[in-house]
């Protein structure tokens, strides 16, 4: 009878207290928004941020940079670069969010390819962005990598009107 007093009154309680503990920490700290909170893309209180020093292309802040799979390059005629992500998101999640994302910043969607992941192509005038979509180990409860392949055809640029038109 008293082993049976102790498990309960001692083993017990201290796995309830765990238990809340844990479910403690999958709390947010502050749950009330402000306007402010939605003030910008690059807003890092909003859920989305802008990727490197191009402005028209956004992530989930929950992916991180990866700065040793990634590179760029910068010349007086030529921007872009190879940029690696990775973050718990799921995969199809990410795909829309880019989707979306890139077209509200008025990237076309010119091609899509599925076979492990996803290979997603978009354009612009004098510049393109192929993303790169994959779970790594563990699947949809691993982290899911996104690899951005940018160019800009600096100038190029300087030869197109706002609407990406050769000027005469």
């Amino acid at each position: 009878m008293i082993k049976a007093f102790t498990i309960r009154g001692t083993v017990l309680p201290l796995i309830g207290v765990m238990i809340m503990l844990l479910l403690s920490g999958c709390m947010g700290k502050n749950s009330s928004m402000s306007t402010d909170d939605y003030a910008a893309p690059t807003d890092y209180g909003t859920v989305s941020a802008t990727v490197a020093d191009f402005k028209d292309i956004e992530l989930p802040i929950d992916m991180k940079w990866d700065s040793e799979k990634s590179m760029a390059i910068k010349t007086d005629s030529f921007r872009g670069g190879i940029l690696s992500y990775t973050g718990r998101v799921e995969l199809y999640s990410l795909k829309n969010f880019i989707i979306s994302s890139m077209e509200s910043n008025k990237w076309k969607l010119v091609g899509e390819v599925q076979s492990k992941g996803f290979l997603l192509a978009f354009s612009k005038p004098n510049q393109t962005c192929m993303i790169e979509l994959t779970e790594g180990f563990g699947g949809k409860y691993g982290n899911t990598t996104a690899t951005l392949y940018v160019t800009v055809d600096v100038a190029a640029a300087g030869r197109l009107n706002p609407f990406g038109e050769p000027i005469n």
